[in-house]
């Protein structure tokens, strides 16, 4: 008989090269996501921490590569998946009060009823043990990075529906332990999980939750999607899957779960309890996400599988597991953008650096004037492409994971005046950038080949490196900034990233754009990227994760010279009259858990040492703690 959730991806993560078990004991305090941060940036393998203080695995880093991701998804060439679902994507989509009106044939409505879950009155697997008197302490929860303000369930798919529609949800939303039976719920205020939340506090009833760890892998993903409001998950898990999800109800309330999964935690929230202290947290920003209030999520029975196993990612600086999701919703969203948004866009993609949200590049073909605008403008306020900081178009045949052929387009093919748009709007809650949470400024960059009638006269490259060369040392000269690079690909880019120096404790951007006014830099520099000065300017996917994550677009960019611009991603908790709100360090490894896994790794069959991604990071640090302290 085939093995079911966790256990069963295991066999097959096994079968296929994709495991490494590891047998020696392995704190889940720190040295776990240690082990995985290793791991995840050297490209290994899923990892199985067998010896971890309680009686469940964790298996790690399951979602790490193209590979695992396919295997997750059931198969070996996505295409033949993404393909597919441009056929039933406007059937999933809200807007018609009689959605069989939208079926086209038979055979279409045949295949969507196939992916419907189906509910079951048998226990399930997950069920095969029932704790009544339950107790999180018997889960090995990870502690991730030394400045966490606990331990937190990373991967939980957590199921509540709301109170007036029944519309079910099941969605990604970290967990942190308070005690044995309480958590602190992350519902960010723009998420499916919060509105249910409101819902409820409306009825004056207590609000039922489940959450979900394990289970075919797929549920994982599917709980990560960015699915209309009213879709259940478990539809896409099942056109994913090829089958009818099976769901059971819950022990102590009323709420349907996979009845494959590992471990479900029964319990409830109470709208009319005070707020919780939540955080911090080092999240996949790569910064802390720092404290602040949020729910109580009261347990009240946990089942689990007999070999069930803890299911756990760990997030931070990019690239993390996180980035495969990334890419596997790329690819799976873009027929459905097209259909329902931009039949115009040809390939969509959120870089590393961006972590999801910063930064949006999307390939298009090109009919008309102002057409690149037009797309910028409609994806700004597409579902959860509203968090997009920064969007930047290209016309079609251009590569756009190839980042130094997106740039010479960039420059090719942009004026600073015409082709850069700023704009306000929402923000992710974890942006940091923003004076207001999640609310701040955003700038698209229209990178598409002019047509005749948008050709500006007299717009043209600059390419005298020697008169650049000579305003960026005069700056070094003058102790104005630390360091330079000079940005070049198959031809010569008037593009510089400089490293700020801090006078004292503060930067001023404004007195290095008086010096690019006083020498005249706007006619020889086209774009200057402006980075704190640990920053390394040689390391640009460094510095496109600092500058796309300190800044906001509308505030924090200078034009200078005619038609010249320089974007401000220094830390602003040092700029001149401070910053509204605290300001978060970025996330790494303590030297303590550094030093434990360097002692470790050889142990636990890893081979040669993979020196940890921290190391890299830590001169980045402003201090000890969460918060930076200017």
């Amino acid at each position: 008989m085939t093995s079911k959730g966790l256990a069963g991806f295991i066999h097959v993560l096994e079968r296929e090269g994709e495991l490494k078990r590891i047998s020696v004991f392995v704190d889940p305090v720190l040295e776990i996501a240690e082990f995985a941060d290793r791991t995840i940036n050297s490209g290994g393998p899923a990892l199985l921490f067998e010896n971890n203080g309680t009686s469940f695995p964790v298996l790690i880093n399951a979602f790490g590569s193209e590979k695992r991701m396919n295997l997750a998804l059931k198969t070996e060439e996505p295409e033949n998946i993404y393909s597919e679902i441009d056929k039933i994507s406007d059937l999933l989509t809200p807007g018609s009060s009689n959605p069989l009106s939208k079926i086209s044939d038979f055979f279409t409505l045949f295949r969507l009823r196939k992916f419907i879950p189906v509910r079951t009155c048998r226990r399930g697997r997950c069920q095969q043990v029932i704790l009544k008197d339950p107790d999180l302490d018997i889960l090995p929860v990870l502690k991730c990075w030394p400045h966490d303000g606990g331990r937190f369930i990373t991967l939980p798919i957590v199921h509540t529906y709301n109170p007036f529609t029944l519309a079910p949800n099941a969605g990604m939303y970290r967990m942190q332990i308070l005690d044995k039976c309480t958590t602190a719920m992350h519902w960010q205020l723009h998420k499916t999980g919060a509105n249910h939340y409101r819902l409820w506090k409306e009825t004056g009833k207590m609000m039922p939750v489940s959450v979900v760890l394990g289970g075919d892998p797929v549920y994982t993903y599917a709980a990560t999607a960015p699915l209309p409001e009213n879709i259940d998950e478990y539809i896409l898990a099942g056109f994913l899957t090829r089958r009818r999800i099976k769901m059971v109800k819950c022990v102590t309330n009323d709420i349907y779960v996979p009845e494959d999964a590992d471990i479900v935690i029964e319990g409830y929230v109470d709208p009319s309890e005070p707020l919780v202290s939540e955080g911090p947290f080092g999240d996949h920003t790569g910064f802390y996400s720092l404290s602040d209030m949020y729910p109580k999520f009261h347990v009240t029975c946990i089942t689990h599988a007999r070999d069930a196993v803890y299911p756990a990612t760990v997030v931070g600086i990019p690239p993390k597991e996180d980035l495969f999701f990334t890419r596997a919703t790329e690819k799976i969203f873009l027929k459905p953008l097209q259909m329902v948004l931009n039949s115009e866009i040809t390939d969509l993609h959120m870089p590393p650096a961006g972590v999801a949200h910063n930064l949006v590049i999307v390939s298009m073909k090109k009919n008309y004037p102002g057409q690149g605008l037009k797309v910028i403008n409609s994806l700004l306020g597409a579902g959860q492409m509203m968090f997009s900081k920064y969007i930047i178009a290209v016309s079609d045949g251009i590569d756009i994971r190839n980042y130094s052929e997106v740039l010479e387009e960039v420059i090719n093919n942009t004026d600073v005046e015409k082709d850069v748009i700023f704009s306000r709007g929402p923000l992710d809650v974890l942006d940091h950038s923003c004076d207001v949470p999640a609310f701040g400024g955003k700038a698209g960059i229209d990178a598409t080949r002019k047509l005749p009638s948008e050709t500006i006269p007299g717009n043209k490259n600059i390419t005298d490196e020697n008169k650049i060369t000579d305003v960026l040392n005069e700056m070094v000269k003058h102790q104005m900034i630390s360091s330079y690079h000079i940005l070049r690909n198959r031809s010569f880019y008037p593009v510089a990233v400089i490293s700020v120096k801090r006078e004292g404790k503060l930067v001023n951007i404004e007195k290095i754009v008086q010096f690019l006014n006083n020498t005249g830099a706007g006619d020889v520099l086209k774009v200057v990227l402006a980075v704190d000065e640990e920053v390394d300017t040689g390391d640009l996917n460094m510095v496109a994760w600092q500058l796309l994550g300190n800044s906001d677009p509308l505030r924090d960019h200078r034009y200078f010279g005619t038609s010249s611009i320089l974007f401000d991603g220094t830390v602003k908790a040092f700029r001149q009259g401070g910053f509204p709100r605290p300001w978060p360090d970025i996330v790494c490894s303590d030297k303590g858990t550094i030093t434990s896994v360097d002692e470790k790794w050889s142990v636990a069959g890893m081979g040669n040492l993979v020196n940890s991604p921290s190391l890299k990071y830590l001169k980045l640090r402003k201090g000890n703690s969460a918060t930076v302290m200017p």
